[in-house]
């Protein structure tokens, strides 16, 4: 690069004095000094031309049938590889990131990256918490049984591939309905001593991002370390961005039978929240902010201790420890947007801000074995296993208790001190066992048992409640039961349908009010339930395919329903009754070739969901409303994503176009919006993508356009936080990333 060009770079980080620009100012210059080393072309010895061997890697793939002591067989699932995958991994875009994977359901509630809100099968996608979310097999919700969002955020530079397993799986490692997620981080070059790898990115609206790794291998012993920094200020006014995550894994290998791996990651944001919007503030400017003093800080830690022993050809043990550790912190004004913020005339100062600290102490142990065995001939397999739970949430909040200065604060006036203050402790032991049995070469039958009991008992001070009408104990006793086979049809497809229970335990939020807008219904009941698949996947040629119907069977929904009665709103929060979606899951995918070097992907991966209420109602008032047979909230009837692939040598360039169907906010499907905009029908919306990468030796440069049209939308009315009212999307932006890896 010239030096006219890192003058340049030089300039823009100078021209402030803001610290958190420093680590990427760094990372940038560093990366641009490879280019400023090259020596002109008179001057460079010569060389003989570099043979390079290379194989395509597809984006999108399948698990094994067996994955270390998981058991994968007839299983719904995807494999998304992130290492040559044309989309803005630098802010983490989900309808990019998983565009090949039917029904995802995206919640963009602003583009920071910090967390990727998804659902799949017409579930919640507040945070990903219907999920058994993971990082290489290690549980990074906040608590399964308490508050089970995951708020740890990882960068998904630092992530080679990702695995998403429906619902049917869930017996081995949750009773989630919605399925795992797990994130598995890259893997050092172990020919290597010391590897080191740079990404850095910049882009609309301020974005500023740097991930830098090194790993290796030292004897027996491998390593993995990355620093990821992320600042940006947003597409709205008051949306600033300020990220950081670290990470270290250390493996060591004293043989072939034995290994032992440690990991810490952290991750730490601080986002400024812009506050919702009324249907006409959006349609006038949806960048536009109704709040500047709203703030979201969550702090978390994530060790892990993973011991793997090959006991024998046959017989696999796999023991871990991990926990989730750290605090969340909120301070904001939660008022609809009809209300403004403004200074209190009294005391010519904003008014007092409500705090929020949740404190995250959550420890898990697990211990699974797989055992293959001959039976009738074929060789079966068994996986069996324990998991132990112990959490204490710890959650304070003060309405009116905070400060009413500008800026992130969560002190507590103590003459005021805390409105809530409360211990949700859980123990909870879960039992498991799957077993395939192989009926012939081609065909297989895998049942399968879980048996989750324990109990979380809640304690503290609530000031706003009889203490005697505090639910203190919850107990947890369910025994889920599963089955699912497989049939192969040839060594490219096969067949697969499964049927697996799940449920989800009434959670903090579900008993105690979180704000002054929502009533609890003191009588709710565990939400339980099932899914149900069949399935059609497999290649032939250039073409490929997974083709699946699926039923999922939601009993004792809780819900949550906005309302505005005379002026004054507030959030129901009650078991509404069951709910049923049926749907289809389409994806499909065409390679070919166009010219010697010019090859050429089309793909689709379409959804439709019929989800409906069933034998269910939803007061308002004194007036129970009969809402069977409405749509349930949140969840479109079309999702569709389409995308052209060109590649050309080292060159790749993805168009993507995404379509999601309107949806309702509220079980009574309101369509008129209501004048803070909590309720209403969320409109559809069409979005185009661009996105290019180009290799050249240890070179990566990647370029995506989000949103080239423009389009101003937004994707749900959520109820609780962020805050009730509409939370528009962003509108188009432009990412550049330099990437070097040596």
């Amino acid at each position: 690069m010239s030096d006219a060009c890192a003058f340049s770079l030089l300039h823009i980080f100078n021209s402030t004095t803001d610290m958190r620009y420093i680590p990427i100012a760094v990372a940038l210059l560093a990366t641009t000094a490879v280019f400023a080393q090259r020596e002109p072309d008179s001057l460079r010895t010569q060389q003989l031309r570099e043979v390079r061997v290379s194989a395509r890697i597809e984006n999108i793939q399948r698990l094994r049938q067996i994955e270390g002591t998981y058991l994968w067989s007839g299983k719904k699932n995807e494999v998304i590889s992130l290492q040559n995958l044309d989309a803005n991994i630098a802010e983490k875009t989900p309808r990019q990131v998983f565009a090949k994977v039917p029904g995802v359901f995206v919640y963009d509630m602003d583009g920071t990256g910090n967390q990727t809100n998804i659902s799949t099968r017409g579930l919640d996608p507040h945070r990903g918490w219907e999920y058994n979310i993971r990082t290489d097999g290690i549980i990074t919700n906040s608590d399964m049984y308490g508050y089970p969002a995951s708020h740890f955020s990882l960068p998904f530079e630092a992530v080679g591939r990702i695995e998403l397993v429906r619902g049917t799986g869930a017996l081995q490692y949750g009773a989630q309905f919605g399925g795992m997620l797990n994130y598995k981080l890259k893997q050092p070059d172990t020919t290597k001593a010391v590897g080191f790898e740079s990404l850095n990115s910049i882009g609309s609206y301020g974005l500023l991002s740097t991930y830098n790794a090194l790993g290796g291998k030292v004897g027996k012993v491998q390593y993995y370390a990355y620093y990821s920094k992320r600042v940006s200020n947003g597409y709205r006014e008051n949306s600033e961005s300020d990220y950081d995550g670290q990470g270290i894994v250390l493996k060591y290998t004293p043989s072939a039978k034995f290994s032992v791996k440690a990991e810490l990651l952290r991750s730490n944001y601080l986002y400024q929240i812009p506050g919702p919007l009324t249907d006409a503030m959006f349609k006038a400017d949806p960048r536009q902010s109704t709040r500047a003093r709203n703030y979201f800080n969550p702090e978390i830690y994530i060790p892990s201790l993973t011991a793997d022993w090959l006991i024998s050809p046959h017989t696999r043990l796999q023991w871990t420890v991990s926990g989730v550790f750290g605090e969340r912190g909120s301070v904001r004004n939660d008022n609809p947007a009809t209300v403004p913020d403004t200074i209190n005339t009294a005391t010519l100062t904003y008014n007092a801000r409500a705090v929020d600290i949740d404190r995250f102490n959550s420890r898990t142990t697990e211990l699974r074995l797989l055992q293959d065995y001959s039976l009738w001939g074929q060789k079966s397999v068994l996986v069996a296993g324990v998991q132990y739970f112990n959490n204490d949430l710890h959650r304070r909040f003060t309405p009116n208790g905070g400060t009413t200065g500008p800026d992130y604060d969560v002190s507590v006036d103590p003459a005021k001190g805390w409105l809530r203050d409360l211990h949700f402790k859980t123990q909870n032991v879960a039992f498991f066992v799957e077993n395939k049995f192989q009926i012939s070469s081609r065909f297989s039958v895998t049942p399968g048992l879980r048996y989750e009991m324990g109990d979380s008992e809640m304690s503290g001070t609530l000031a706003y409640y009889d203490p005697e009408d505090l639910p203190t104990t919850i107990e947890h006793n369910f025994p889920l039961f599963g089955i699912s086979a497989e049939y192969i049809l040839s060594d490219r497809q096969n067949l697969y349908a499964g049927w697996s229970q799940a449920y989800r335990p009434v959670i903090f939020k579900d008993i105690i009010p979180g704000n002054t807008f929502e009533l609890i219904n003191k009588d709710l009941e565990n939400a339980y339930g099932y899914n149900l698949e069949l399935g059609w996947r497999g290649a032939a040629g250039g073409f490929k395919w997974d083709l699946s119907a699926f039923r999922l069977q939601y009993n004792n929904r809780l819900g949550s329903a906005s309302v505005d009665e005379n002026g004054t709103f507030y959030v129901l929060r009650t078991n509404i009754g069951n709910s049923m979606t049926n749907g289809v899951e389409i994806f499909g995918e065409y390679n070919f070739h166009l010219t010697e070097h010019l090859r050429a992907s089309v793909f689709t991966s379409t959804a439709y969901f019929d989800a409906k209420y069933e034998d269910a109602q939803f007061r308002v008032g004194n007036e129970n409303r009969d809402i069977d047979g409405n749509r349930v909230e949140s969840v479109p009837e079309w999702i569709s994503r389409n995308g052209l692939n060109l590649k050309y040598k080292d060159l790749s360039v993805t168009f993507q176009y995404s379509y999601t169907d309107n949806s309702f906010a509220d079980p009574l499907n309101t369509v008129e919006p209501s004048a803070t905009g909590a309720v209403g029908l969320v409109p559809a919306y069409n979005l185009l993508d661009v996105n290019a990468s180009y290799r050249y030796g240890n070179l990566i440069f990647r370029l995506s356009i989000n949103n080239l049209t423009d389009v101003q939308y937004f994707t749900k009315r959520p109820s609780f936080y962020p805050g009730p009212g509409i939370w528009p999307s962003d509108g188009r932006s432009v990412v550049l990333t330099v990437g070097l890896k040596i």
